[in-house]
């Protein structure tokens, strides 16, 4: 089976030095690699055909047969990596949590550890008779949230 960090570390070297870096690389039991790659701008075909080019080259296929996918990170993909997360600092993303809970909401700040989302909610306010919209800014620990994703309006 080819060795999954290998890939990524020749993708990285490859990578060094521009905009793009890698977001995952998968191996499946039949030697099918699929290395996901993602900008701060934008991914462009030309940049998949010569990382995959790049790292086809650094293995043997007489040694071991295998299938490599260079693909770019797509909009409905769940975000995996820091950078991921700060490209999109002040965009709407969904959140969903490990309990259940779904939000949607504008990303204001990521770390290692956690991020922050602001969103509008209808709440009691002290003198008020009826509920009113409040923006609520919340930090949430990554240790608590299942998937991320850029969300997208259709409206």
């Amino acid at each position: 089976m080819i060795d999954v960090e290998k890939v990524r570390r020749v993708a990285e070297e490859q990578l060094a030095g521009t905009e793009l870096f890698v977001v995952d690389v998968v191996c499946s039991p039949s030697n099918e690699i699929e290395l996901t790659i993602d900008s701060d701008g934008s991914v462009d075909l030309d940049s998949c055909v010569a990382l995959s080019r790049a790292v086809e080259a650094s293995f043997d296929r007489e040694e071991e047969d295998f299938q490599l996918t260079v693909t770019s990170a797509g909009v409905g993909q769940p975000l995996k990596t820091l950078r991921q997360y700060r490209k999109l600092i002040g965009s709407p993303v969904e959140v969903v949590l490990f309990n259940g809970t779904k939000i949607v909401a504008r990303l204001q700040a990521a770390t290692e550890d956690a991020i922050t989302l602001s969103y509008t909610a209808k709440q009691a306010v002290e003198g008020k008779k009826r509920k009113m919209e409040v923006e609520v800014v919340e930090t949430y620990p990554l240790a608590e949230v299942k998937t991320t994703r850029e969300y997208i309006d259709f409206k």
